[in-house]
């Protein structure tokens, strides 16, 4: 099923895999919620790609639902698959790379 960018998610079953799409060499992201107290965005890597080292000042809850993820932090290297979690801590260093193509749902709470 394919979703526009401009459909209202609330209230509605829809499949995660549907609503961010890979593409070529690149990273998609699609905000779901975006509120003051947190965020949840959904992202699709191409193999290979990633995103570099960064800190965020809270945590951030990251959920595999496709494909294989390394997850960096602080130098420590976590190798996640579908149906895997990891919370990356606030305020230590962490990057994402696709092992081979793979989509993630990214939760952060700010309050």
């Amino acid at each position: 099923m394919a979703i526009s960018g401009n459909d209202n998610f609330r209230g509605r079953a829809l499949g995660l895999k549907d609503l961010a799409e890979y593409q070529d060499g690149s990273v998609v992201s699609r905000t779901l919620i975006d509120k003051k107290v947190g965020t949840i965005t959904l992202f699709a890597f191409d193999e290979g790609q990633g995103l570099s080292e960064h800190t965020a000042p809270y945590d951030a809850f990251v959920y595999v639902f496709d494909g294989d993820a390394e997850v960096i932090i602080s130098g420590s290297s976590h190798t996640l698959s579908s149906g895997q979690m990891i919370i990356m801590p606030a305020g230590k260093p962490h990057a994402v790379r696709a092992i081979r193509r793979f989509k993630m749902m990214l939760v952060m709470i700010r309050s």
